[in-house]
């Protein structure tokens, strides 16, 4: 059962109530209702407005509002497409409640292809809530917070893995919030990783302000990864059924799931040399305890001087490097711990045709 009730009728034209409305400082989009917004949020150089893509989508039936946002981070891009197809390949004529879709948040990074703000490379990501009167990166932080995001009921946020490596699809959350640990658990990956996120990111911003979020890392960036982009689109409807806003769909089980909220059941391996990778386990594989997971080699391979890395404990491959030249120090994987029962699940799970690249 929701926590929002869902009305039997669409509300009658006229007589709904102010509630259903959603409003934003320049226009309003009513119930059964939607709109394409190109938002202003800044200026260029030349004087020329900066403007975001908002499609708001206010269903007929009353319900939760929430806002799905991707491209914090301009060259991150599998989220820009989940959006894309929930806003404009859905059909919506059965929504209770209202979404509102935000594709692209950093417009100036994404034309220009780079992850922060091509403005003295500012952290879009470490700048919610924003402020008025403050640097360019939380004054744009600060339109689309107040505009788009204090407004909803709750919260999904779209990223992928930093250029040069690659995350399976995972979920990111404040599980110590009852209602982000639900939202989390209702999105239907199989990793979640609990913690409050780093000040200025859009979830912990956003749940600190009474709106809860949640992050979903998936892939890598510049790309779109087809597979990767329709199992999120999954974990979206779910999220929808569980909270109301598609009460007649029902919540995905993924088959097996870990929570990890441990910091002795995470893990990132890093280089103690520098050189060329060669990487022996990918993105989403379970490993053993003393696996090697990669080499790391010189450019004459001489064999006194290959560095092994070896897995410290058994657990799954969450985050993995793309890029195959490291320096002493740079992530070489992400991995984290599972429960004897998880494992078994997931081997149960994976037959040996089963391709890694699907997670």
């Amino acid at each position: 059962m929701s926590d929002y009730d869902s009305g039997d009728e669409p509300p009658d034209g006229g007589s709904s109530e102010p509630d259903d409305v959603f409003t934003y400082n320049g226009g309003r989009v009513d119930p059964g209702e939607s709109a394409n917004i190109r938002y202003g949020i800044s200026e260029t150089y030349l004087g020329d407005p900066v403007r975001i893509p908002v499609t708001v989508v206010n269903g007929a039936y009353p319900g939760p509002t929430v806002f799905l946002s991707a491209a914090a981070h301009g060259d991150e891009l599998n989220g820009i497409e989940v959006v894309r197809e929930v806003a404009h390949d859905w059909d919506h004529s059965q929504l209770h409640g209202t979404l509102v879709c935000l594709p692209v948040m950093n417009v100036p990074g994404f034309l220009a292809q780079e992850r922060y703000l091509p403005i003295y490379d500012r952290d879009l990501n470490r700048s919610f809530p924003g402020r008025e009167g403050s640097t360019s990166a939380r004054r744009m932080a600060h339109r689309i917070f107040t505009n788009f995001i204090e407004p909803c009921d709750l919260g999904i946020d779209f990223h992928t893995s930093t250029r040069g490596r690659t995350n399976m699809l995972h979920v990111r959350a404040n599980m110590s919030d009852p209602t982000v640990d639900r939202l989390a658990k209702s999105f239907s990956s199989n990793v979640v990783i609990a913690g409050r996120g780093p000040a200025g990111t859009l979830r912990r911003e956003a749940t600190d302000a009474g709106v809860p979020t949640i992050t979903v890392e998936m892939g890598e960036a510049h790309r779109f990864q087809r597979t990767l982009i329709d199992r999120a689109l999954t974990g979206v409807a779910s999220a929808l059924a569980e909270f109301g806003c598609h009460p007649d769909s029902s919540v995905h089980w993924p088959g097996w799931r870990t929570i990890i909220d441990d910091d002795d059941e995470k893990t990132w391996l890093r280089a103690d040399a520098g050189g060329i990778v060669d990487m022996k386990r990918g993105r989403g594989a379970l490993v053993e305890e003393g696996e090697v997971i990669c080499t790391i080699t010189n450019p004459f391979k001489e064999e006194d001087e290959v560095v092994t890395v070896e897995a410290p404990f058994t657990g799954l491959i969450v985050g993995v490097l793309e890029n195959p030249v490291v320096y002493p120090g740079n992530p070489l994987c992400h991995l984290v711990g599972l429960s004897p029962d998880t494992r078994t699940a997931l081997q149960r799970e994976r037959r040996p045709e089963s391709s890694q690249s699907e997670l």
